[in-house]
């Protein structure tokens, strides 16, 4: 079972959705960054924002969840949406 968030890290996970979708810009929810290690959670603070269509809904091509090398190819790699995200963020990694 994952752990509970911190005060910090739902605050920072509010800010990250609250930017609008990293790939079409409209309400988000957030998507932990996967690639970090091996059957490693990525931290609450590597996150991005997704649609859930670009999140989990959309079906391989379209949700990163239905099939990640195929999205990136398509979106770009989550590190690099991450850098985005950040830098809309104003926090460093």
């Amino acid at each position: 079972m994952p752990r509970q968030a911190k005060k910090a890290e739902r605050d920072h996970l509010s800010r990250v959705a609250g930017l609008g979708r990293i790939v079409c810009r409209a309400s988000a929810e957030v998507h932990h960054v996967t690639g970090a290690g091996m059957g490693r959670r990525a931290s609450h603070y590597d996150t991005i924002p997704l649609c859930p269509r670009h999140h989990r809904t959309g079906g391989h091509g379209v949700a990163v969840h239905a099939g990640t090398q195929t999205w990136e190819s398509i979106f770009g790699k989550q590190t690099a949406l991450l850098a985005r995200t950040r830098k809309m963020l104003g926090v460093s990694a």
